[in-house]
């Protein structure tokens, strides 16, 4: 793996480490065992980051390491009174990966709607959300109203959802 691939790979890995824990977390009970049991899987993940496909579905592929991780947790602390049957673990598991499924297409849908935008709302939705600013900042910044700014927004983020609707519609009815 060259130095950007490494770079790459090391982004998606930083970037999904909350989501990573969030799935974890919703596998075990106890708080200091997600920490270990995320701490090994990224272990993992590194160790065999040459095994990822730049363009595929990082999510899915850092949450099978992670089930794989959990069950090996399970197996090595079955004595404990608070393990979970390999059974409903598996389940768990399953329906978390079909909702970070769905929430990886929403944030897909997302990006290309607002690719679709003309640049000044792209740039007043940026201003709003990327950076944390406020409307009133905004409106400052702009010379225009608070509640001028706020009616753009509300308008932008209206032609946001429809076009996320009718794209996953789309997609849903293929």
């Amino acid at each position: 793996m060259n130095s950007e691939e490494t770079e790459k790979f090391v982004q998606l890995l930083t970037a999904h480490q909350s989501m990573l824990y969030a799935y974890i977390r919703s596998l075990l009970p106890d708080s200091q065992a997600v920490q270990d049991v995320l701490q090994e899987t990224n272990m993992v993940l590194w160790r065999r980051s040459e095994e990822f496909e730049a363009g595929s579905n990082f999510v899915a592929w850092a949450c099978k390491v992670a089930y794989f991780q959990v069950l090996a947790f399970y197996r090595d602390n079955k004595r404990d009174s608070l393990v979970f049957n390999v059974e409903l673990v598996s389940m768990l598991a399953q329906q978390n990966e079909e909702k970070l499924a769905g929430s990886h297409d929403l944030q897909r849908v997302l990006s290309c709607c607002l690719s679709k935008l003309p640049e000044q709302s792209r740039h007043l939705i940026q201003q709003r959300y990327a950076s944390g600013g406020s409307v009133q900042t905004i409106a400052a910044e702009q010379g225009r109203s608070v509640g001028a700014v706020s009616q753009m927004l509300y308008r932008i983020r209206q032609l946001l959802q429809e076009c996320i609707q009718k794209t996953l519609a789309s997609e849903q009815g293929e």
